[in-house]
């Protein structure tokens, strides 16, 4: 396993009125973050926040390339980033135990953190079609290039770790900053943006290559 200190290349926020970062997305321009009754997009070049849809956003967020994916205490919503609107809910597998969220192969990547799980779910159903385990708790979960991490998050010690899908044996981490919490994580290009949790910031950290 390799280990080594995350690279934070930027950070962003506090944004005012946002108390804390609950999970977050990319879309291929912008980041989108939920903060509790609220999904806000955020332009990473300038760091600003030009649209912000009224929904209730309690955990992850994920991007399918056309809608947007938002844990909302037991259930998933899918949401119409073009009209802000709920189209459907599917329940999420936690029961509100749910963190992290992610869209790839179209599925549903489902993290729940004090279960130390994965889950792969139907957008359609929310039926889990297969489980991922983990050692750690998950805050947060993202598939890039075929690779797939996930952020955890305990005490004062937080962290990206790259796993097989397969066995779940970790394949390499980047330790943050102690005291930097991660809540929710997507990858972005050369990237992963991190929230921050109660400190109201998303870091962007460097994806190793």
């Amino acid at each position: 396993m390799k280990r080594k200190a995350a690279e934070i290349i930027r950070e962003y926020g506090p944004f005012p009125g946002v108390e804390a970062i609950h999970g977050l997305t990319f879309d291929g321009r912008h980041v989108w973050f939920a903060s509790g009754d609220r999904l806000n997009r955020l332009d990473p070049d300038d760091g600003t926040i030009a649209l912000s849809i009224e929904v209730p956003a309690h955990a992850g967020t994920a991007f399918d390339g056309r809608h947007l994916y938002q844990i909302a205490e037991d259930r998933i919503q899918k949401v119409d980033p073009a009209t802000k609107t709920v189209l459907a809910t599917i329940p999420a597998p936690g029961v509100g135990g749910d963190s992290g969220l992610a869209w790839a192969e179209g599925s549903l990547w489902v993290a729940q953190y004090r279960e130390g799980k994965i889950r792969q779910v139907d957008p359609e159903t929310g039926k889990v079609l297969r489980t991922i385990e983990s050692t750690r708790f998950v805050t947060g979960v993202t598939w890039i290039d075929g690779e797939l991490w996930h952020a955890t998050w305990e005490g004062d010690e937080s962290g990206l770790r790259h796993i097989d899908p397969d066995t779940g044996k970790v394949l390499e981490v980047l330790d943050m900053p102690a005291g930097t919490g991660i809540s929710g994580m997507e990858a972005g290009g050369d990237r992963f943006f991190c929230g921050g949790g109660r400190s109201g910031k998303i870091r962007a950290v460097r994806r190793p290559h």
